[in-house]
């Protein structure tokens, strides 16, 4: 438990900086609207939630799909992050915006968005099931 939190504190931080959190100095962490981050991300963005405090698109670069999304507040971002990383995944994380990936299309997007890398912690329980059903 110690671990996940230094590293969600870690990625939460952004104000330190990537080299705050262990890794390389990345680009200058972009900002703006969910399209056009999808823009400087190289996708076409397919919106999926188009709410208030958070909006939602999938997207595809090549053979690699990703979700991006952007939010309202500061709080909004952290409040979807601290719910999302309970289930695991990997997530790259602006200061309003996360995009969810695996690394290798994670990494790729840090040089394109900047932000900082961050990995959850997946909790499910032991067991012939894994937690996913009867």
């Amino acid at each position: 438990m110690r671990e996940r939190t230094a590293a969600v504190v870690c990625g939460l931080l952004l104000g330190l900086g990537p080299t705050g959190c262990g890794e390389p100095p990345g680009p200058a962490e972009a900002t703006g609207t969910l399209e056009e981050l999808a823009a400087l991300a190289g996708c076409e963005p397919r919106i999926g939630t188009d709410a208030a405090q958070i909006r939602q698109a999938d997207c595809r670069a090549g053979n690699s799909r990703y979700v991006l999304a952007a939010f309202a507040s500061d709080r909004g971002r952290a409040e979807w992050l601290d719910q999302a990383t309970d289930y695991g995944g990997s997530y790259l994380v602006g200061r309003r915006w996360v995009v969810v990936a695996d690394g290798p299309t994670l990494a790729l997007l840090r040089t394109r968005l900047g932000g900082v890398l961050l990995t959850g912690s997946s909790h499910a329980p032991a067991g012939p099931h894994g937690g996913h059903g009867p």
